[in-house]
């Protein structure tokens, strides 16, 4: 059992959320969905909370409710090794949501992710400051991150 699992607060459509997260990526499968009983306080039968796996990670959703909504200060964060995954990812998660700059989007039930090649990150980190200003630069003027955008830039300041 992971020890720090995130907790998903939805507003009636947890079970739909799971199951789209759980048919975009491998690795991934439902665990368990619990359906409210006589006591409430939704309407029984109706999904109360399920659990599922992403890549091995362990999530929980709830329907709580209308009270609370999801905010950008918390995203899940997705490495991705190869322009094509971070393509793939980025078509799905931001259909029917939003694409906002710089690698992070809100899907169609409002959490939002960063889709990042794991190249970013080394470019970023780079010990060379006009290597690593280059790929910000660059990083900065996108929305989907572009690895050989952030290449070229990244190689003009060699």
């Amino acid at each position: 059992m992971q020890k720090i699992v995130p907790f998903l607060w939805f507003d009636g459509k947890a079970e739909e959320a799971m199951n789209f997260y759980v048919s975009v990526f491998k690795r991934s499968k439902v665990v368990r969905v619990s359906r409210y009983g006589d006591a409430g306080p939704g309407p029984k039968g109706s999904v109360m909370s399920c659990t599922f796996q992403l890549e091995g990670q362990d999530f929980y959703a709830l329907n709580g409710g209308p009270q609370i909504n999801f905010t950008p200060a918390i995203s899940l964060f997705v490495n991705c090794e190869t322009q094509q995954e971070v393509d793939e990812l980025w078509e799905k998660l931001s259909a029917g949501g939003r694409a906002d700059q710089c690698g992070w989007l809100q899907d169609k039930y409002g959490l939002s992710w960063q889709i990042i090649p794991t190249v970013l990150g080394k470019m970023l980190s780079d010990k060379d400051p006009k290597k690593a200003n280059a790929a910000m630069r660059a990083m900065l003027q996108m929305k989907k991150i572009d690895i050989k955008g952030l290449q070229q830039a990244y190689d003009r300041d060699t």
